[in-house]
Parts: C-alpha cells; sequence; structure tokens
C-alpha cells in the first residue's frame, strides 16, 4: 500500500532563515516556491534524495513544546556519507552538534543538531558501498 515518503513538511518562524538554512547550509535543492497570499504563507519545496521537504511560514505559529520528546515527529534525520566532513560543514556555518555518538544496535554514526526554530535534526552516516 505505501511505497515510499512523499514528503515532510515543516513551519518555521522566520521564513527567510529557515529557507537560508535548509537551502544554502544544508545545501537542499530548491524546487518550487510560491507565497500564498491569502494565507500569509510562504511555501518552498526541498529535495532530499528521493523526499521533498515542504518549509512554511504562518503567522504567528505554536512554540515546539519540548525538545526532543515532545508526541509527533521527534526528529527529521538525513543520510550522510561522511558524518565527519557533514558536522565541519555544519560547525564552519555556525550550526552546534552534539558529539558524534555510535547506535549500539546498528554500529552507525550519528549525531544531533537544530534548524533555527529548534527542530531537532540528525546526521546518521550510511557509508557508501565500496
Amino acid at each position: 500500500m505505501f511505497s515510499a515518503v512523499h514528503h515532510v513538511a515543516l513551519i518555521c518562524t522566520d521564513y527567510a532563515v529557515s529557507r537560508l538554512f535548509y537551502a544554502e547550509i544544508l545545501g537542499l535543492p530548491v524546487l518550487n516556491e510560491v507565497y500564498r497570499e491569502q494565507r500569509q504563507s510562504w511555501k518552498c519545496d526541498l529535495q532530499v534524495g528521493d523526499v521533498q521537504l515542504e518549509l512554511f511560514s504562518f503567522p504567528d505559529p505554536a512554540a515546539r513544546p519540548s525538545w526532543p520528546e515532545a508526541a509527533g515527529l521527534r526528529h527529521l534525520a538525513f543520510a550522510v556519507a561522511d558524518i565527519d566532513s557533514a558536522v565541519a560543514h555544519l560547525l564552519a556555518h555556525g550550526v552546534a552538534c552534539e558529539p558524534i555518538r555510535v547506535d549500539q544496535h546498528t554500529g552507525g554514526r550519528f549525531t544531533f543538531f537544530a534548524d533555527p526554530d529548534g527542530l531537532p535534526l540528525e546526521l546518521y552516516e550510511r557509508p557508501q558501498p565500496d
């Protein structure tokens, strides 16, 4: 019945700051961007592999209850081939990252960081096959 994730939607408090973060710092290509006058809302579709990330702005969105253990979506994880270079890239752009850890069940390396609104994001290393 379900074959893949099509998109994940995020609501930001400062569209320009979040767009810069996702499109420029994280390097996600912009597929489409539109201002929806009737909703006073920007919508930007970004590409992440086969999935789209929809970035929305709305006037006065509610704050996230807690980080990251609020009910609902816990965090959004991005697969990377080299976590060390991905973390170095984020740090060079002023994005703080937690220390890299190792998943005790899979042996995968991962770390957490946050978007401009404090949304918890994860990098999960998925090395490319030799």
